[in-house]
């Protein structure tokens, strides 16, 4: 069986590597010929934890290939996949053209049966879209060739992909005809013996399933920040809050952890885009308008920290940022809590160091050199005022507290993902602020945030 993949970013890359490791042919197919070169010389553009090894190893196979040629892939390959980027349009939506360009290149050179399958994070009604998109080229043609669209959204955690596509919770699939049900199920047989789940259902609750999937758990975390905030101003402690209602079996644990706001190129993006979907048949998706508010507001939490620490005078002050990725094994920075707090930083006059093991380089690209980049955590904080955790990286989760107090100016701390206990950072001697915990009589009330 052959397939192509129609975009080579983040999940393209991590589906293609994926089903040519359990012995599917694979091209991948990308409109950026320098990346398109840089793959097929072994060069991964993004980081994501095992990815580049499986590439290498399923290259030398002969199961996965790189190209920009879509004419030919499409014409040899059972299925087309579409996984390119839906950003954000300004109303919030999702901006489609680049799916419905790959629907129509489909239609143009589709010439025997084909599935056509959005991977692609897309609104309700989508498919619908993509299906004309393909009917007109064919139109244009004046050719008859069979094709059936279907959904297949992606549930992939970074830093955690490759796992996550191998071994599911659930694969959901939308479509509307057996032949394209047959396909799909030919597809992942081999995860169906391995015993993950398929779910088969209409290709608009598929769509909708991905929006709602990642909203929930964008919801959880908004509600565990929301309570942790709270926790703080009364003298409740989050962490025993949070063991008491995730032992609860309808709540759970996961996604509960207080912090500093969720991140990245999924959950931002995709509860602008459900909020602005609900819009355009007039209902209000209010629980995520909250859910929405309180992140933008939970990114600044730290920085607001910062400032009444310092008397809300920062000029001059340095401060050293410990990671700045929007989370743990990915270099990943799009919508991450480091950019708006560098942002306020720099605009209070503050002098901003930092440190991330693998987000350096994409860091430079958003920063430039307005801050201070450094290769050594402790470097950084030679002559530093405080020391700001953005990033729950494991080497920060026990470092030597003795260099760090040595180092800094002040031995203060601001935990934004709570890896250090209140308690032994009390006995080392550090000023020590983190999130739902009431640490310090100097903050003990959340300042409004800026």
């Amino acid at each position: 069986m052959k397939i192509t993949i129609v975009g080579s970013g983040y999940v393209g890359l991590v589906t293609g590597a994926c089903f040519s490791e359990v012995g599917i042919e694979v091209v991948c197919v990308d409109i950026d010929q320098n990346k398109i070169n840089n793959l097929n010389k072994g060069i991964v553009p993004i980081y994501e934890p095992g990815l580049e090894a499986m590439i290498l190893r399923n290259m030398q196979k002969g199961r996965l290939s790189f190209t920009t040629n879509l004419a030919s892939a499409v014409k040899e390959s059972e299925a087309v996949f579409i996984s390119v980027g839906t950003p954000p349009d300004e109303d919030g939506s999702a901006d489609l053209k680049y799916v419905l360009a790959v629907a129509r290149d489909c239609g143009k050179h589709i010439d025997d049966y084909t599935l056509i399958v959005t991977k692609s994070t897309v609104p309700v009604g989508t498919s619908i879209k993509v299906k004309n998109a393909v009917q007109e080229e064919l139109d244009k043609r004046q050719v008859k060739v069979d094709f059936d669209v279907a959904s297949n959204p992606e549930f992939l955690k970074e830093g955690a992909a490759i796992n996550d596509f191998l071994k599911p919770d659930r694969i959901v699939i939308g479509l509307e005809s057996p032949r394209a049900e047959e396909l799909m199920k030919t597809l992942y047989k081999p995860f169906t013996l391995n015993g993950h789940p398929v779910i088969f259902m209409d290709i608009v609750s598929a769509e909708m399933t991905k929006y709602a999937a990642n909203s929930m758990l964008a919801t959880k975390i908004s509600f565990i920040n929301d309570i942790a905030n709270l926790c703080e101003i009364v003298g409740a402690d989050i962490n025993k809050v949070r063991k008491g209602i995730g032992s609860d079996s309808r709540i759970g644990n996961k996604f509960i952890y207080p912090g500093i706001g969720y991140g990245g190129s999924c959950f931002p993006k995709d509860v602008q885009a459900i909020i602005r979907t609900a819009s355009e048949y007039n209902y209000d998706l209010r629980v995520l308008k909250a859910v929405e508010a309180v992140n933008n507001e939970q990114k600044l939490l730290l920085y607001n920290k910062i400032m009444q620490y310092f008397n809300n005078d920062i000029k001059g002050k340095t401060v050293v940022l410990w990671g700045l990725s929007f989370k743990p094994q990915t270099d990943d920075m799009r919508e991450a809590p480091s950019l708006k707090i560098v942002e306020k930083l720099l605009e209070a006059g503050a002098l901003v160091k930092a440190y991330d093991p693998i987000a350096i380089n994409e860091a430079k690209h958003h920063f430039g050199d307005t801050i201070s980049y450094y290769e050594d955590q402790y470097e950084a904080l030679i002559d530093a005022d405080c020391l700001a955790i953005l990033t729950e990286w494991p080497e920060f989760k026990i470092p030597k507290f003795k260099i760090v107090a040595k180092l800094l100016n002040k031995p203060a701390i601001f935990d934004g993902r709570n890896i250090y206990d209140k308690e032994e950072m009390k006995e080392l001697g550090f000023d020590y602020f983190c999130v739902g915990i009431k640490t310090s009589a100097n903050i003990n009330k959340l300042a409004p945030i800026s």
